[in-house]
């Protein structure tokens, strides 16, 4: 009987596509060469799919996934990263004579707000006026001397690199909607320092690829920068939003202090320094952040790129030491996975976020541990961090008339050539399913269709 049973469920892994999703790919021109399947009830001992499951693959912001699975084993989803105030000199009647001092420790998720909630305890710890300058100290991380872009988009938010201080990931929001007569720009978090010049005209007629139809333009020095936007811009867009990383992260960290330290009554005409934290500096306070259960929300459900990054350098310092880099992170996810018993030595991980040319995993392997996931622990937090079909995340506008509609958990990963999706199906007898789909071609941006089709076959298991 055992053996008919493994018969079965070999044959069964071994079986054709299903004939909606070979369709679906064969319409889109994508071959099936180019497509690797994994589906395993959690519940059973072998997979219901699998097609080209041990082929290597890109896998875009699906890497995602492996990142945050062994963030939260190993760092558990209670772990919290700390951000210290330092004073250097000495603080008498609301006067501190000398360097204010900050010491990131790699915060994924330190936004404006968090900042303010800090610079709110400093004034309450008895410091209004700050006759010296501000010194930020990011040494926890690695210092990269070279910024590596993914690609020609130097200033997408995508493209912002990790630093042990990051404030609301140095990302600028840039707002534009349509009057009657023009184009409004602004920024949702509005810094001085951020000039814009709107030249943009209002036109007529659909929205349709709005980003097409604008150009930027970014005029960056040491006091402030300038950000051009020509083009058009459709009335029917209504709202839309445009994330671009114009400053470097201690130009936005300094001139966001300045802006909140001003609007809490705060006194500070000094600069900005960049440097170790000094030996004679006498901590004044510390702030802990969300819990990386709730974190891993963040990063997952939204596909934040530089927060998975800082994820992946966190387990580097967490659990291998300094000094802090993206291969000893990697070294530490592979030591993990060996521990457990898995051996994936296909697996090749850049910065742990998939915005990556090399980054890879099979989908049998990515299909395992998203398995080992569902059996351990941190499955509430980890599925809890995954966008759900048709109402969150990424997913958001998928399947919404589908009968499987809010009942998967699912991280997607696109870039050019690859389009990959990956997580928790429910099928129709609630019996739950993973399903893994990476497509590496030219033309993977078509295989949507087949990426939904698979959903729905899952879904529709007897």
């Amino acid at each position: 009987m055992v053996f008919l049973i493994a018969l079965a469920g070999s044959l069964a892994a071994n079986a054709a596509l299903p004939q909606s999703v070979a369709d679906a790919l064969k319409k889109a021109g994508v071959p099936e060469q180019n497509v690797a399947l994994y589906v395993h009830a959690v519940a059973d001992k072998t997979p219901l799919l699998s097609h080209n499951a041990a082929q290597a693959m890109n896998t875009a912001s699906v890497m995602k996934v492996v990142t945050t699975h062994a963030a939260l084993d190993l760092l558990t989803p209670a772990y919290r990263w700390k951000t210290e105030i330092y004073r250097d000199g000495e603080l008498a009647n609301w006067v501190l004579q000398g360097d204010l001092v900050i010491k990131g420790y790699g915060d994924p998720s330190f936004k404006a707000q968090d900042f303010w909630r800090l610079l709110i305890s400093l004034r309450q710890a008895g410091v209004k006026k700050i006759s010296g300058n501000l010194v930020i100290d990011k040494t926890y991380f690695a210092n990269s001397k070279v910024e590596i872009n993914f690609d020609s988009e130097k200033w997408r938010a995508y493209n912002a690199t990790p630093s042990a201080f990051l404030v609301n990931g140095r990302n600028t929001s840039f707002k534009f909607n349509a009057s009657e007569e023009a184009v409004n720009v602004s920024q949702e978090f509005e810094l001085p320092e951020v000039v814009i010049v709107n030249q943009l005209k209002r036109t007529s007629g659909s929205c349709g690829d709005w980003r097409s139809r604008m150009a930027y333009d970014v005029k960056p020095n040491l006091e402030q920068v300038t950000v051009t936007f020509n083009g058009s811009y459709a009335a029917a867009c209504g709202e839309r939003f445009l994330e671009l990383s114009v400053l470097s992260d201690e130009q936005y960290a300094f001139f966001t202090f300045k802006k909140l330290w001003r609007e809490l009554g705060g006194e500070f005409n000094g600069t900005l320094k960049v440097a170790e934290k000094p030996v004679t500096a006498v901590k004044l306070l510390e702030q802990m952040s969300e819990p990386l259960g709730t974190v891993v929300r963040d990063i997952n459900k939204w596909s934040n790129n530089v927060m998975a990054k800082q994820l992946l350098l966190t387990l580097a310092a967490e659990k291998n030491g300094l000094p802090v880099t993206e291969q000893a992170g990697a070294e530490v996810i592979k030591r993990w996975l060996q521990t457990n018993h898995f051996n994936f030595d296909e697996l090749v991980i850049e910065n742990g976020s998939g915005l990556s040319r090399i980054e890879q995993i099979s989908a049998e392997h990515l299909g395992q541990l998203l398995v080992w996931a569902y059996n351990s622990p941190i499955m509430p937090e980890m599925m809890a961090s995954l966008p759900i079909l048709s109402l969150d995340g990424t997913v958001q506008q998928r399947l919404k008339d589908s009968a499987s509609n809010g009942r998967a958990h699912l991280k997607t990963g696109s870039i050019n050539g690859v389009n990959a999706i990956a997580g928790y199906v429910l099928d129709a007898n609630n019996h739950r399913h993973v399903l893994v789909m990476l497509v590496n071609h030219p033309k993977a941006w078509a295989s949507k269709a087949g990426q939904d089709a698979l959903i729905e076959w899952v879904h529709k298991q007897p």
